[in-house]
């Protein structure tokens, strides 16, 4: 699976999505600067955690409006599989690939911990190597992961098996505990927990690894 990682001036993440991509897939991904407006042909695209521009304004508001996330709206709306963990989760709201938007922690501090998320939807692109309603172990750092979104968006979101992941207790306030959410089509997730940081041992665990196994196994 050829992989592209979008960087942006203050990510802070980045390095650790293409290690896990190149440890999952074998492959080195392709680094991807802001300024972009074009990149080579890949099956799969991350957008990582950090605080791209500096967070200024709304976190991932700057860089929803970059150069190089022209190209990755025209991919995902093409059907190419698009990752946004983080401030990559907020980027995808900012941009409308994605529902809702993320806000201040509801405790005003920020969260750096392991937590326990719920497998809502097990049928998807990103998540059909797990199983719907088992636990799995994913870390958190974030200070605006509080989901938000209208009662009218949410009902859609449960009603069309669109949320990918809850987390099993209320770490920051999201409604409806929800940490990852899909689009209509299934090709883009964004979700806060950092799934490149739990794929193997060594790490604490491997529960991540298995997302990005489940895009491959799609993939072919």
């Amino acid at each position: 699976m050829k992989s592209a990682v979008i960087v942006f001036p203050g990510s802070n993440c980045d390095r650790d999505m293409a290690v896990a991509l190149e440890k999952v897939t074998g492959k080195k991904p392709e680094m991807v600067w802001h300024q972009s407006a074009d990149f080579e042909k890949v099956d799969f695209i991350a957008l990582p955690g950090g605080f791209s521009y500096g967070d200024y304004l709304r976190c991932g508001a700057m860089s929803a409006r970059s150069t190089v996330m022209k190209e990755v709206i025209k991919r995902a709306e093409a059907g190419v599989p698009v990752l946004g963990v983080c401030n990559g989760f907020q980027v995808l709201t900012e941009t409308g690939l994605l529902p809702g938007a993320l806000m201040r922690n509801a405790s005003l501090h920020f969260v750096c911990r392991d937590v326990e998320l719920e497998v809502a939807n097990d049928a998807s692109l990103f998540t059909n190597g797990y199983t719907a309603g088992s636990n799995i172990t994913i870390p958190v750092a974030h200070h605006d992961g509080n989901y938000y979104a209208d009662k009218e968006t949410l009902d859609a979101l449960e009603g069309e098996g669109q949320v990918a992941f809850r987390y099993a207790e209320d770490i920051n306030g999201a409604q409806r505990r929800i940490a990852g959410v899909l689009n209509k089509k299934g090709n883009v997730l964004g979700m806060m927990p950092h799934p490149e940081r739990m794929i193997e041992p060594a790490l604490g665990g491997s529960d991540g690894r298995v997302l990005f196994e489940s895009v491959m196994n799609r993939l072919g």
